[in-house]
């Protein structure tokens, strides 16, 4: 059975406070927990869970500023013009009917109320619009809250669907001015290393694992507690004025590639992980 087996068990965060399901996993004496980020081996230590350290990580040799998609300038590829404000989400439309982690309804309706001050804005949404994954019907959300369609765009569906080859999505981080990555609750969230390996600065939540994967010149927003009754913890909400906020502290901030962002995601690089976390611990625990 699944007791008599032992487990290297590479363990999410994604509340404020750990889902008792986890941590009953976790406590297994057949199981040795392996934490995403600081915060969680925190929080994880804080329950008398003893767990290792190894974040997840990138080919910064692919994820680095690039100025095309598919062989075109990307822009161009995109369809926005070359001085507007580009605001990018990578994030997937997954989620259980009502509640969406990935903070959509908020983040949708906070660039919606800055777009008012900035008509000359852009939205790319790289998810699956529709509900098929059980997410929100996001052409819906985006009439609710305002946001033209002339102002969005979407990924091409059969590109989504079969997956857009690493160095595309390099070029669609490159040519954002900054990813909007908040959310309720992140058990690491690696479109925030993709994009600041492609030199893009990212908005993101204070709370659960986003500081741990954000650089000092990226912008972490406020927020607050929210119940997940069915996790039985706590998920945080990003508050509408301080996501704003960041949008507006991003718009007047110098544009193009972010030197900080770079540096810092040269820690989360894919050889770097596997020689300073992945080969001590393998070596200690075979």
């Amino acid at each position: 059975g699944i007791d008599d087996l032992n487990f290297w068990s590479w363990t999410p965060v994604d509340h404020i406070s750990v889902p008792p399901k986890v941590l009953q996993w976790a406590k297994k004496p057949n199981v040795k927990t392996i934490a995403m980020t600081p915060f969680g081996q925190r929080e994880f230590e804080k329950h008398g869970v003893e767990a290792a350290y190894i974040p997840h990580s990138v080919d910064t040799n692919v994820y680095k500023p690039t100025n095309t998609i598919a062989g075109t300038d990307a822009r161009k590829y995109m369809g926005v013009p070359e001085d507007a404000f580009l605001v990018g989400m990578v994030a997937a439309n997954k989620a259980n009917g009502s509640i969406h982690r990935k903070a959509f309804a908020e983040n949708l309706l906070a660039f919606a109320m800055f777009r008012q001050q900035h008509p000359d804005s852009y939205l790319y949404i790289h998810a699956e619009p529709s509900k098929v994954f059980g997410g929100f019907h996001l052409p819906q959300l985006l009439k609710a809250v305002g946001i033209p369609d002339d102002a969005v765009l979407f990924p091409e569906p059969n590109k989504l669907r079969y997956g857009y080859a690493p160095e595309d999505m390099a070029g669609i981080y490159s040519t954002l001015d900054v990813l909007l990555h908040a959310s309720y609750g992140e058990g690491f969230g690696v479109p925030a290393i993709e994009a600041q390996a492609c030199g893009t600065r990212v908005i993101g939540s204070n709370w659960a694992a986003t500081p741990d994967v954000l650089g000092d010149d990226s912008w972490l927003v406020d927020g607050q507690p929210f119940w997940d009754e069915a996790q039985m913890a706590f998920y945080q909400i990003p508050l509408i004025p301080s996501l704003i906020k960041a949008l507006e502290e991003a718009f007047y901030a110098p544009r193009g590639v972010s030197e900080a962002s770079l540096e810092f995601a040269k820690g989360f690089d894919a050889d770097t992980v596997f020689e300073t976390y992945w080969k001590p611990f393998i070596e200690a625990n075979i």
